[in-house]
């Protein structure tokens, strides 16, 4: 389990390693062109329930931590699919992983 650390409190947000690992892609391809967004994801039981919105900007800290060591295999198609939804006016949502090939 991986932790997004953001914003200048450092708020941890647990997310498993994987899914972190293409949230990375995605996020920082949308602030290297200096792009904000919402970003929403559920709560875990753990947490409370419910979910959470964040606003993301390129002035904002924004720190990924891995649990694990190896590089984490992206599937491409997953990728793509979290760009298209950081590219719609609600922002970037989780969505499930489609069954394609890891790259």
């Amino acid at each position: 389990m991986g932790t997004l650390i953001y914003g200048p409190t450092a708020k941890e947000i647990r997310i498993d390693d994987r899914v972190l690992a293409h949230l990375q892609v995605v996020m920082i391809a949308k602030l290297r062109r200096a792009e904000s967004f919402a970003f929403t994801w559920e709560k875990s039981a753990d947490d409370g329930s419910g979910h959470t919105t964040v606003w993301v900007h390129p002035g904002i800290a924004l720190e990924f931590a891995f649990l694990g060591s190896r590089r984490i295999p992206l599937n491409r198609a997953w990728v793509e699919d979290l760009m298209r939804t950081a590219n719609n006016s609600s922002g970037l949502e989780l969505v499930p992983e489609p069954d394609s090939p890891v790259r």
